[in-house]
């Protein structure tokens, strides 16, 4: 299997900023809206922030070149759009939402194969990505496949002629799935997924994807697993580092969905 390595952060001009929000694995849907209320409380300025780092699975479907699932997430689209004219806006990819560059022209789009983004705070070098990377030979080749626009392309035409009965059958798939479960000796998964991987002077690696909000220290670098916003509503922000996390973590509401 071909480990991914991260680039050497001194190629790497981006910069993680002091109070940047974090958001991971929200799965934004018509029936599931609580992200749609954290962007208009973003556009209110209720929430403030200079930087909104998307961390991937945002939308529980949308691929860029199937147009009946910008449908599904108009209204998600159109406010991601207003917020990146007032604010910086990175969205890595996910392997729910991708070959989004011509649906947000003023967003920093990462696509899979670009991640981690690289950035530094402080002085460290953090990692970020979404997390569905160095999965086995049968995912890279499903992944592969997926995000090949022509592949895509011939799944709209089919999608067309059938009256968009394959996105209705992955809508109805994607409603009966669970997002929230606990994945046990995930300290152990995770060791042996990043084993000969190399680091490159990174001290930590942030991913969404597993949804397990978990902290623990690998030989090489810090991992961190950012909660789901679509289990809990936890998002989190950048703070300075010094003798504490570098993550503060909130709630968006009070009451658990």
């Amino acid at each position: 299997m071909k480990h991914w390595a991260f680039p050497q952060s001194r190629m790497s001009p981006n910069t993680l900023r002091l109070g940047a929000i974090l958001i991971a694995d929200a799965h934004c849907a018509p029936w599931r809206t609580p992200f749609i209320d954290f962007l208009r409380s973003l556009e209110k300025g209720e929430i403030q922030t200079s930087q909104l780092v998307l961390m991937g699975d945002v939308f529980d479907l949308l691929f860029g070149p199937i147009e009946a699932t910008h449908a599904l997430n108009a209204e998600g689209i159109e406010l991601l759009n207003r917020l990146s004219k007032r604010m910086e806006v990175i969205y890595l990819e996910g392997n729910h939402d991708f070959l989004l560059s011509g649906l947000f022209p003023q967003v920093t789009v990462v696509p899979r194969c670009k991640q981690p983004w690289i950035a530094s705070f402080e002085g460290k070098t953090i990692a970020l990505s979404h997390g569905d990377s160095a999965m086995g030979f049968g995912y890279e080749a499903y992944t592969a496949l997926i995000r090949n626009p022509y592949v895509l392309k011939v799944l709209h035409m089919i999608d067309n002629a059938l009256g968009g009965w394959i996105v209705r059958k992955l809508v109805r798939a994607m409603q009966r799935k669970h997002h929230c479960k606990t994945i046990e000796h995930f300290d152990v998964l995770i060791s042996k997924r990043l084993k000969h991987q190399k680091t490159a002077d990174t001290e930590m690696l942030i991913e969404g994807h597993f949804h397990q909000n978990r902290t623990f220290d690998l030989p090489e670098l810090q991992y961190v697993n950012l909660a789901a916003f679509a289990c809990n509503e936890r998002y989190f922000s950048v703070q300075s580092s010094q003798n504490q996390p570098l993550l503060h973590e909130a709630v968006f509401r009070k009451e658990p969905l």
